[in-house]
């Protein structure tokens, strides 16, 4: 049972598929972003390459085990390989590019609403626009309070987070958009202890709300 009705259960050899195709897609996005984006500088060392390969691989992997043969599932596998980019120029460049924060948005915007047409989930779509607009909200505030805490990157990345999460469901959003901070603070703690660096407000915060919508997303039912 998935949440937007029955589906079939996928395969160990349609897990590998769709794990391959990942690791496809993560490829030509790097190749994307290096040439859309020159700002970030040429491609990522090969052994960076070869890590996001593998993360995105493992992540589509395990959506497809996730949710099987489902109308839903390109939606997320798009998060999966987004959100490795995402992290990756986040730790390196301490930067949340926009457009690949749209990308993330208005594709999965339409991959979800193309499910709700085909499965009639219009309830899951409605859910997903609010969660997207009230986990914006409530980071936009939170920069406001604390703009070194939160900064604009991460209030704009709070929109496709939160569409994603309010799809799953209200609980899933909550829960992931609280597991974010949690998660953030533990990363902020173990950097400090190491000593790269001296304070939490330089740590990356994207890559923290993207691990907890992950986590949701393969974990939370």
């Amino acid at each position: 049972m998935s949440i937007v009705g029955v589906t079939a259960s996928a395969s160990p050899l349609f897990a590998l598929a769709a794990g391959l195709l990942g690791i496809l897609l993560c490829i030509l996005a790097e190749l994307l972003i290096a040439r859309l984006l020159p700002r970030l500088g040429v491609l990522p060392g090969i052994r960076t390459r070869i890590t996001t390969a593998a993360l995105t691989g493992v992540l589509c992997a395990a959506f497809a085990l996730r949710f099987g043969v489902d109308w839903s599932l390109p939606a997320f596998l798009a998060l999966g390989v987004l959100a490795v980019q995402l992290a990756r120029i986040d730790l390196a460049h301490h930067l949340l590019p926009n457009p690949l924060v749209l990308s993330l948005l208005f594709a999965g915007l339409a991959l979800l609403t193309l499910s709700s047409t085909a499965t009639s989930g219009w309830v899951e779509l409605l859910r997903a626009a609010a969660g997207a607009a009230i986990l914006f909200v409530v980071f936009l505030i939170l920069a406001i309070i604390s703009p070194n805490g939160i900064g604009m990157g991460d209030v704009k990345l709070a929109a496709p987070v939160g569409l994603y999460l309010g799809y799953l469901g209200w609980s899933q959003l909550f829960y992931g958009g609280a597991l974010g901070f949690v998660l953030g603070g533990i990363f902020s703690v173990v950097l400090i202890s190491l000593k790269r660096t001296e304070k939490s407000s330089e740590v990356a915060f994207g890559p923290s709300m993207l691990a907890a919508a992950l986590g949701m997303v393969l974990f939370a039912s």
